[in-house]
């Protein structure tokens, strides 16, 4: 591995890859077998790199690519809460690497970009051990830092194709550590809220704002109304409201 080593906060368990199929899949693995909580995966390139819904995501050295096995004694409803934990840990180590930074912005429910496109994006993937009785979650991350996918359905981005410099991997890799630290805690103590306000602060839709949400079968067009308590997207249709747990965000056609 030619990346240096990074210095994670205390209680993280480092495992570096040069490449690897795909790192949720290796966490997965470890999770199963036993792996202690904190435990991040972390590989310069994927062959195998997976997106939301079995999306190929793909993973040339260069940008960062990290799965993180948590165990939290929470209910298996309230897991999906660590997306937008892991989108503001994201945006927050941006923001401490690039001060400059500006239309930093989230997109539901766990995308992260700059001036409308993407840079980053989070994949959730969890385990029970019973209903509502989680065994691990993992936490996948990709940050674009020097390429991004073309001809992407949702146009994407990096860091080096927005002007923003160089980030080395190592680097944005240490500062998502310490801020998902940060936020997991402030999670674990406080709940839920502290993590919406932020996260509704730099929403990247407004309240009110029409958009349109594809689910698996169908595509619903509304104004955006609110993300609840759980996380869920709250969406006026018709006027109704609709609440979302899982689907992809598009601005209105």
């Amino acid at each position: 591995m030619t990346a240096r080593q990074p210095g994670l906060p205390p209680g993280y368990r480092l495992l570096c890859y040069d490449s690897i199929g795909s790192t949720n899949e290796e966490a997965k693995h470890l999770a199963r077998d036993g792996a202690a909580e904190a435990t991040l995966v972390w590989a310069l390139e994927q062959s195998a790199g997976r997106g939301r819904r079995g999306r190929a995501w793909i993973s040339p050295r260069g940008n960062l690519y990290l799965s993180l096995i948590l165990r939290p004694d929470c209910p298996a409803g309230s897991a999906a809460q660590l997306g937008f934990v892991a989108a503001l840990a994201v945006g927050g180590a941006l923001r401490a690497i690039l001060p400059r930074i500006e239309r930093l912005a989230y997109k539901w429910p766990n995308d992260v970009l700059i001036n409308g496109r993407k840079i980053a994006g989070v994949l959730l993937e969890s385990e029970t051990l019973a209903p509502e009785k989680l065994s691990f979650v993992v936490v996948g991350v990709g940050v674009n830092l020097t390429a991004s996918p073309q001809g992407t359905e949702f146009p994407a981005t990096s860091i080096l194709e927005e002007g923003l410099g160089e980030v080395m991997p190592e680097v944005m890799l240490e500062e998502f550590a310490a801020h998902f630290q940060s936020w997991n805690m402030r999670w674990q103590v406080e709940g839920f809220a502290p993590v919406r306000a932020a996260w509704l602060a730099a929403a990247a839709i407004a309240r009110g704002e029409p958009i349109r949400v594809r689910l698996d079968a169908l595509a619903l067009c509304g104004r955006f109304l609110d993300i609840d308590h759980k996380g869920n997207l709250l969406l006026d249709y018709a006027g109704e409201c609709r609440r979302i747990a899982a689907g992809e965000v598009f601005p209105a056609a």
